[in-house]
C-alpha cells in the first residue's frame, strides 16, 4: 500500500508539471496580459497564483464530491469535459474581444509627428492619440478587459487528469493519501505555472518592442484566441 501511495503522489508530480507545460493556456494568457497591461512581476505573480488555485479548485471540489458520493466516474468524465468546453469557448470569446479592441485602440494610437515653430526655430514632436489627446506611454486596458476575466475562465476549466488517474485511485487507500496526492498535483500544477509565466515575463521585459507597444493588447488578444482554438478544435 505504501508503494502504490508513493507512486501515486510521483505520478501526480510528474503529471501536474507534464499537463501543464503542454497546455499553453495554464501560461500564455498570463504572459500576454502581462505584457500588454504592463503589469509588474509582483502583480503577475499573484493573478497567476489566484488563477491557479482557481484552475485546480473546481476539479479538486468535483472530484472529492465524486469520491464522497460514489459517483461513477464516467459522469464525472462527462461533466469534466463540458467544464472543458465552457472555459475554451470563453477563452475563444474573450480573446476576440480584446483582439478587436486591441486593434482599434492601436489604431487610434497611431503615432504621427508635429512640427511646433519657435522664434528660434522649429522643432517636431512626436505622440499619440489616446486618452484625450495625451502624450501616452503606457497604453492601459484593464478597464475593459480585467484578469479577473481570467480568473472566472480558469474556474471552469478542468484538470482532466486529476480525478480519473489521481484522486479515484488514492480514495481507495485512504483519506490521508487523496489529500496528499490532491495537494502534490496542485503545488507541481501551479509551481509550474509560476515558473513558465515569471521566467517568459522577465524575459520579455528585456526584449525592447518600441515599435510594437501599442499592439501589445492586439497581440495579447490574439494569444488567448489562439490557447482557446487549441483547447476546443486541437485538444490541447
Amino acid at each position: 500500500m505504501e508503494n502504490d501511495m508513493s507512486s501515486l503522489v510521483t505520478a501526480a508530480a510528474t503529471i501536474g508539471f507534464v499537463h501543464t507545460v503542454l497546455g499553453p493556456d495554464h501560461y500564455l494568457p498570463f504572459v500576454a496580459m502581462s505584457k500588454s497591461g504592463q503589469w509588474s512581476l509582483i502583480k503577475t505573480a499573484v493573478i497567476t497564483f489566484i488563477c491557479g488555485v482557481g484552475h485546480v479548485a473546481g476539479s479538486i471540489i468535483l472530484g472529492l464530491l465524486g469520491v464522497s458520493l460514489g459517483l461513477a466516474l464516467a459522469k464525472l468524465e462527462t461533466f469534466e469535459s463540458f467544464r472543458g468546453d465552457l472555459a475554451a469557448w470563453g477563452l475563444i470569446i474573450l480573446g476576440l474581444l480584446y483582439t478587436g479592441w486591441g486593434v482599434m485602440h492601436a489604431l487610434k494610437n497611431r503615432p504621427h509627428t508635429h512640427i511646433h515653430h519657435h522664434d528660434d526655430g522649429e522643432h517636431e514632436h512626436f505622440h499619440g492619440h489616446v486618452d484625450e489627446h495625451g502624450h501616452v506611454h503606457k497604453v492601459k486596458g484593464k478597464a475593459l478587459f480585467s484578469p479577473w476575466a481570467l480568473f472566472i475562465i480558469f474556474v471552469f476549466g478542468p484538470c482532466e487528469s486529476l480525478i480519473p488517474l489521481l484522486m479515484y485511485p488514492a480514495s481507495e487507500g485512504s483519506t490521508i493519501g487523496l489529500v496528499l496526492v490532491t495537494l502534490v498535483f496542485a503545488i507541481a500544477t501551479i509551481g509550474t505555472m509560476l515558473v513558465i509565466v515569471l521566467g517568459a515575463s522577465y524575459g520579455l521585459k528585456m526584449i525592447p518592442m518600441k515599435k510594437l507597444e501599442r499592439f501589445t493588447h492586439a497581440i495579447a488578444g490574439v494569444t488567448i484566441l489562439l490557447c482557446g482554438v487549441s483547447i476546443q478544435f486541437l485538444g490541447l
